[in-house]
């Protein structure tokens, strides 16, 4: 049984922790969770410049929808593409309602609390639900209504509308015109990640999630397998474009998510108010019943109680993955990640433990010391659930993301049929976040045989 086939049991986080936003497939309630761009298989894609911000004319989505280009009601063969794009999109993808998201009576409430005359006009809203570009980059069939269309992903089609359309021309030839690579890794995890997670100049901030937005959560492989595939993996596409397998992929993700966190908090961390931006810390840490003291096991204790502790999710995952790699890189790892919990606790000065961890990530590469198998697969996922049994995953959003590894590192190591009962009463467990309780997760854990 393989995930794909499997989706309602991946569902199960999805319908029991979302509210109807566009977030794709996981919509979820309330703060931050990390996740995602890779710094694994570097390629001429490093550094592609994310499409809201580049010089290109966005002609609109009605520019792709003719049946002659991406608008045949079904898939058709004989071409480079299924040529149904669009209606995949417009009829299953939730990027379509992006916009329409803001003009609800939630999202104008989220408005009136920040003191915005409405969401479907304020830029920190448009800017990750729909394709926000400035009006001179605005075609004539641009319509900011279109949400999270065709441009927002691929990039203005100003220069790439008629290259791409030519069979006879190398891919490359779109690149150059500005056409996004989004088949790479690397650059769809920039591009996700650029909304699901955030960057220095757009973010769901403390402040944003306190006005009443949803917790988002991301997980770049999950996330991808579940979203409509506009695209069919065959022949003709390995020869044009790069594609990685679900364990490579998930790497990338918790990879650039540690360090897209990172970032952030040398960027927001301390903006001259009394607080920082508490969206990077660990929401569970206050917002769960006062009488659940899980928060007094912070690091075994090398933080006082009490600590409001940043999001670590996916240095708990890295932990794993750079044992596979170098037991010494993961000792390394583990200790600098506890300083920069240390450090933020203290408002200590934070540039080099921040860029002693960023070249300690970074020596996790796929094309390197660590490679994709059945093998890696089944090492990773041991270490993940001995930390489980160890109790180390009370924290909910942590326990939302290793449920999911484990969900493709089993299918990589060949186990999920075997375990698929088992996989299933994870699922329930995280199910809800509200209900979520820490002790079930680790006596599930602990059931585990390989």
């Amino acid at each position: 049984m393989n995930r794909q086939m499997n989706r309602q049991v991946a569902q199960q986080v999805a319908r029991k922790t979302s509210r109807v936003l566009w977030v794709p497939v996981l919509l979820i309630k309330r703060s931050v969770a990390t996740i995602a761009l890779c710094l694994i298989g570097v390629t001429s894609s490093v550094g592609a410049e994310l499409p809201q911000s580049d010089s290109q004319k966005h002609l609109g989505v009605a520019s792709c929808a003719s049946g002659v280009c991406h608008g045949s009601v079904r898939p058709r063969s004989g071409t480079r593409v299924l040529q149904n794009e669009y209606v995949t999109w417009s009829q299953r993808d939730r990027h379509r309602i992006a916009y329409q998201t803001l003009l609800t009576g939630q999202s104008q409430q989220i408005a009136a609390n920040l003191g915005l005359p409405n969401a479907h006009e304020a830029s920190i809203c448009l800017d990750c639900h729909a394709d926000n570009v400035a009006p001179e980059q605005q075609g004539e069939r641009f319509q900011i209504s279109d949400g999270v269309g065709c441009e927002a992903c691929h990039g203005g089609s100003e220069h790439y509308i008629s290259a791409h359309a030519d069979s006879d021309r190398e891919r490359q030839v779109s690149l150059d015109a500005g056409l996004y690579p989004a088949d790479d890794t690397q650059a769809r995890a920039q591009l996700c990640m650029s909304c699901h997670l955030g960057t220095p100049e757009k973010m769901a901030s403390h402040d944003i999630m306190g006005a009443g937005h949803p917790r988002l959560s991301f997980e770049l492989d999950t996330f991808a397998i579940l979203q409509p595939a506009h695209y069919v993996v065959d022949e003709d596409y390995r020869a044009s474009k790069s594609h990685s397998d679900s364990m490579t992929t998930w790497v990338a993700g918790q990879t650039h998510g540690a360090i897209q966190t990172l970032q952030l908090i040398s960027t927001r961390l301390d903006k001259g108010g009394l607080f920082p931006e508490l969206a990077l810390f660990d929401c569970h840490a206050c917002h769960h019943s006062m009488n659940d003291t899980r928060w007094q096991a912070d690091l075994d204790g090398q933080l006082p109680a009490g600590s409001v502790r940043l999001n670590d999710a996916n240095f708990l995952m890295l932990f794993a993955i750079a044992g596979v790699v170098s037991e010494p890189l993961e000792a390394t790892l583990r200790k600098q990640v506890t300083e920069l919990h240390q450090s933020v606790a203290a408002r200590r000065p934070l540039a080099k433990l921040i860029a002693a961890i960023t070249n300690s990530i970074q020596k996790i590469q796929v094309s390197g010391a660590f490679q994709s198998s059945p093998k890696s697969a089944t090492q990773i996922l041991s270490a993940l659930v001995a930390a489980g049994g160890d109790d180390r995953f009370r924290d909910y959003v942590a326990a939302e993301q290793v449920v999911m590894a484990i969900d493709l590192l089993l299918s990589t190591a060949g186990l999920r049929e075997t375990q698929s009962d088992w996989l299933n009463r994870l699922y329930e467990q995280v199910s809800d976040e509200d209900t979520f309780m820490p002790g079930e997760l680790t006596l599930t854990m602990l059931e585990f045989e390989s």
